[in-house]
């Protein structure tokens, strides 16, 4: 086997975003469905998952911590560790009397390390890559990240259904798939810690008086960059539809057709949403990836952006029509995440281009907090506003909520050649 040095990116990157994935999937979508299960209410389950979204808004503040502060690969290797030990606590809290807030309490936790762990993972990417290499690879590490999301709000959503339908009690079934996970970050630690590289690059960026001083200068670069205000306003509300359609979708799924929902059961979900809405969200950003190499991110943004809200009128559809139709239900699904994916990709690319020039790594940090506080705040107000307004009503304001988007949109500025080889 070769040196740590000489590598290849396939004995860790596909890893890496696998293990990037599953705490997020983790905390924004199984957690969901596992208060759904156990018979939180809506607004509940909305409010308080909504605030697990706070470590990535947040993360921004002590991304520069990351990159000052020993080395990537340490932080990486740490925090794997620290994210199995928590996985293993939630599941320890589902059999205790008021789970619902020992639960949340540990997921914070977990939610916190799994952004600290997005930091260094993204800039151990920048650093343990040459530029034409980060190209090549960068669809692979989408890739593995979205076979997570599959993994996750497929194969173990899944799997939770299959067990509490044997065992009679969803909170042993969820005990099991968390005890799962946290063997397997187990296994992610000793894997990462032999079979991480070591680049030359990663190394600690500042010390004793100096660490203050690049601390705040990071982020004051980043503010002082041209446009930086549409640059807020479009991270923040590109995405304010579909960041409260994302938190209610497996509810929605979920709920019977006497609460306006479909009434499939979690193994349903789990086919539909978490492995055929998946596979179609990653083929989707596959695609747009591929695009805007084409055509560059200027002249795809517009296209994007409509692709990545118009297919919303899926679920007006659905909370209309109620169908039962299992193949119905998954081609619609696979054509709203599709068109989601395909969009989003141009998101995506946006913020690479805004964090682009010297602390990138932070940078980027930034323009994410900024995209997962454009997520949190809608979020938490969702499943109050379905509550009150009904799934079908809810739908139709969700649509109504993707004009800032266009708005946004329409005042961005790209660089024309930007993305385009």
């Amino acid at each position: 086997m070769k040196d740590a040095h000489q590598r290849s990116p396939w004995w860790w990157i596909p890893s890496l975003y696998f293990g990037q994935g599953i705490p997020y999937v983790v905390v924004m979508t199984l957690s969901v469905a596992m208060y759904k299960n156990t018979g939180i209410s809506n607004t509940d389950i909305a409010l308080y998952t909504g605030w697990l979204y706070l470590p990535w808004v947040i993360k921004p503040l002590w991304s520069p911590v990351v990159e000052l502060l020993g080395t990537k690969r340490m932080w990486i290797v740490a925090l794997q560790l620290v994210i199995g030990a928590a996985l293993a606590m939630v599941a320890f809290t589902m059999h205790l009397p008021d789970f619902f807030r020992a639960s949340l309490a540990v997921l914070w936790l977990m939610a916190f390390s799994s952004a600290t762990h997005d930091i260094a993972a993204d800039g151990f990417y920048m650093l343990g890559l040459r530029q034409q290499q980060q190209a090549a690879f960068v669809g692979v590490r989408s890739t593995f990240y979205r076979l997570a999301m599959i993994a996750g709000q497929g194969g173990l959503l899944y799997l939770a259904g299959q067990l509490t339908d044997q065992l009679g009690d969803p909170h042993v079934a969820w005990s099991i798939v968390l005890f799962i996970l946290a063997a397997l970050f187990g296994v992610l630690f000793v894997y990462h810690f032999f079979m991480l590289p070591k680049p030359a690059a990663d190394v600690r960026a500042a010390a004793g008086g100096d660490l203050f001083r690049e601390f705040f200068a990071t982020f004051a670069s980043f503010f002082r960059k041209e446009g930086i205000l549409v640059t807020l306003g479009f991270l923040l509300l590109f995405r304010l539809g579909e960041a409260q359609l994302l938190k209610l979708a497996v509810p929605f799924l979920l709920d019977p057709a006497a609460k306006g929902g479909l009434g499939l059961s979690n193994q349903e979900v789990g086919l539909v949403y978490g492995t055929i809405g998946i596979i179609a969200l990653t083929l989707g950003g596959l695609a747009g990836g591929v695009v805007i190499s084409r055509f560059g991110l200027k002249r795809c943004l517009w296209p994007m952006a409509f692709a990545v809200h118009v297919p919303d009128l899926v679920f007006v559809y659905l909370s209309s029509a109620l169908p039962e139709n299992i193949y119905l239900i998954s081609a619609l699904m696979a054509a709203e995440q599709f068109g989601y994916g395909f969009g989003f990709t141009s998101y995506m690319l946006y913020m690479i281009m805004v964090a682009d020039g010297p602390h990138k790594t932070a940078h980027y940090a930034i323009c994410t907090g900024f995209m997962a506080l454009g997520m949190m705040l809608p979020q938490m107000a969702s499943g109050w506003i379905q509550q009150m307004l009904g799934y079908q009503h809810f739908f139709l304001w969700v649509c109504l909520a993707t004009i800032p988007g266009f708005i946004m949109t329409a005042l961005v500025k790209v660089d024309p050649a930007f993305g385009r080889e």
